[in-house]
């Protein structure tokens, strides 16, 4: 048991050194007390249940033992965790939850509620210190409000000490996409990447390769009807189907789906890297430096502002260009039921089988768009849509992010007591372990870990899953980050982009005004972190206001308007597109 011990202790100093990654072959050569015969025939049992997975079964089955005796101290506790409401979270909480109590004797109850909800959880504990739950499933759109305000556990300290001892030798850090998202300026790991989905073009592949319809495209705009590159050709594609096409077997088609009611998930809409698909921000992988995607510059590491005047850019003229647009396609191309749809009403539009493309589409909805039966899925089971990058806006420019990709964390608490908290993070890592990442992967396809991206039962989905499965595997995929660290308070932040959007869209104020209030909004909300010295050396610190040529005459963001905000579209077929993929390039 010593000799055990020793290795362990051993195999975890692995984990934290070179880049947290440990060789399952050094795991397998640890020996270990067995399992009683019962805890062996629920290993085993969940080894069945658990399949595929890129383990071999006798290496599924050493992960299992680990957890078995790594939960000992804990068995009978009752563990809560929470996390938002969807696919990948619905078949933890049914399966996995259910799986990893029968395994270890943790009580584990995971609870699934609304992603506003799990913020304001979230916000709860943060600002009472009172225990709400002893995980969260969070977005790493907080990772700037994690590292200011030092109230959740840097993960790569807490593997390294406290939780030594209930961290999984083989959980290997180096497999998981996402976590330079998840990494703080001080580059420790604040959240463990338990999902990822993408927000990508959406388009009906059947009826862009008709070729009575390529021939009138053609001849109206005197380019390809195929996958938009930029903004121009995706408003000439829906224009088209709006108003030229109207109807396809039948059924009155649009060429443009979105949402528009007032509510919290309006928001998302916008901070889910909108403006810096327009072209907003500056260049720069996850997030633009110095100035982000939501327009907030930084100096260092020191929020500076949001407004133009002071070198932001969440009112320059491509950000009042995205929201004119947006509210412009709206209007003119969405069914007109769109304006007054949530987030959650408007995603299943799509399946139902009138709408031509969306250029702003999240992959979590792959799995509702590939069920047998849809108007939008062939007999054969294979789907009549793909999905592809996203087109960007005239002020984009190479080198800036594309899109957005929500990559949802494990995120443990200070306020959470010790045992609790580690009785929560192997529950965490259950989740995400490879024993049950490929099987979590294939039933919500919001994948985590490079190993099941390129393995081969993820290979004989793809032709089902309508280039998820390529998107992935391509070096596109680093072009769509989260949320980065130059917002230094989400859950103050984020509400005020829905309530400022509102108004724009009912008309109540135009684009520029409704900017205008956010960035000033924003920079309040700064200011006062700037007067209670939250975030320590990076605590938002704010520009003097100086006029905006100031800031226009310099490089990067903000950006002067443009005197021509649609040049001619560009459209590639969506074949050469994969071609690319596979040839290893982005575009």
């Amino acid at each position: 048991m010593l000799q055990h011990q020793t290795l362990r202790r051993r195999l975890t100093g692995a984990v934290m050194a070179g880049g947290i990654g440990v060789l399952l072959a050094m795991a397998s050569a640890a020996p270990s007390a067995a399992m009683t015969p019962d805890q062996e025939a629920v290993a085993k049992r969940i080894i069945e249940e658990l399949q595929p997975s890129t383990l071999s079964k006798d290496e599924q089955m050493k992960e299992l033992e680990w957890f078995v005796k790594a939960a000992e101290p804990y068995k009978g506790m009752e563990i809560n965790v929470v996390s938002e409401t969807i696919t990948t979270h619905e078949y933890e909480s049914k399966t996995l939850a259910r799986l990893f109590s029968e395994l270890t004797g943790i009580r584990l109850k995971h609870d699934l509620i609304q992603e506003g909800d799990v913020i304001e959880k979230l916000q709860t504990q943060m600002q009472s210190g009172r225990n709400v739950y002893d995980a969260y499933v969070n977005d790493s759109d907080l990772i700037g409000t994690h590292v200011r305000y030092g109230q959740a556990v840097a993960l790569s300290d807490f593997m390294a000490g406290e939780g030594k001892d209930v961290t999984l030798p083989t959980l290997d850090i180096k497999d998981f996409i996402g976590t330079s998202f998840t990494t703080g300026p001080d580059g420790k790991l604040y959240q463990l990447p338990d999902q990822q989905f993408a927000n990508l073009y959406w388009f009906r592949a059947d009826w862009f390769a008709r070729p009575d319809l390529k021939e009138k495209f053609k001849a109206k705009y005197g380019y390809d009807l195929g996958v938009p590159q930029n903004w121009s050709a995706y408003e000439d594609i829906a224009d088209f189907f709006t108003n030229d096409v109207k109807e396809i077997d039948g059924t009155r088609v649009y060429g443009h789906m979105d949402y528009g009611k007032k509510d919290p998930s309006l928001g998302w809409r916008f901070t889910d890297a909108w403006l810096s698909m327009a072209g907003a921000g500056d260049k720069g992988l996850p997030n633009g430096k110095p100035v982000d995607e939501w327009g907030i510059r930084v100096e260092g590491c020191r929020p500076a502002g949001a407004s133009v005047k002071r070198g932001g850019d969440t009112n320059g003229p491509a950000s009042v260009y995205a929201l004119t647009k947006y509210i412009d396609w709206l209007k003119k191309y969405a069914p007109p039921e769109a304006s007054g749809m949530t987030f959650s009403e408007s995603g299943p539009v799509p399946a139902q089988g009138n709408v031509a493309q969306q250029i702003f589409w999240y992959t979590a909805f792959t799995a509702d768009m590939t069920k047998p039966g849809l108007p939008v899925v062939n007999a054969d089971g294979t789907p009549k849509w793909r999905m592809a990058p996203s087109p960007h806006g005239p002020y984009w420019e190479e080198g800036m992010k594309l899109g957005y990709q929500d990559v949802g964390s494990w995120t443990l608490l200070k306020s959470t007591p010790l045992e609790r908290r580690k009785a929560a993070w192997l529950y965490a890592q259950f989740t995400v372990s490879k024993t049950a990442s490929l099987k979590k992967t294939l039933v919500g396809l919001t994948p985590i870990r490079e190993s099941d991206i390129k393995s081969e039962p993820m290979s004989a989905a793809a032709p089902k899953l309508g280039g998820l499965v390529e998107f992935y595997r391509s070096p596109a995929r680093v072009s769509w980050s989260p949320t980065g660290t130059n917002v230094p308070d989400y859950p103050k932040l984020a509400p005020l982009w829905w309530q400022n959007i509102a108004e724009a869209v009912t008309g109540e104020r135009s684009p520029q005004q409704a900017m205008d209030n956010l960035a000033t909004q924003m920079e309040q909300v700064m200011a006062r972190m700037e007067r209670a010295k939250i975030g320590g050396d990076c605590a938002p610190q704010l520009n003097k206001e100086e006029d905006a040529k100031v800031w226009f005459d310099k490089p990067g963001a903000p950006k002067a308007k443009l005197d021509n905000e649609k040049p001619k579209g560009e459209t590639i077929a969506y074949d050469d597109l994969l071609k690319a993929w596979k040839e290893g390039r982005a575009r």
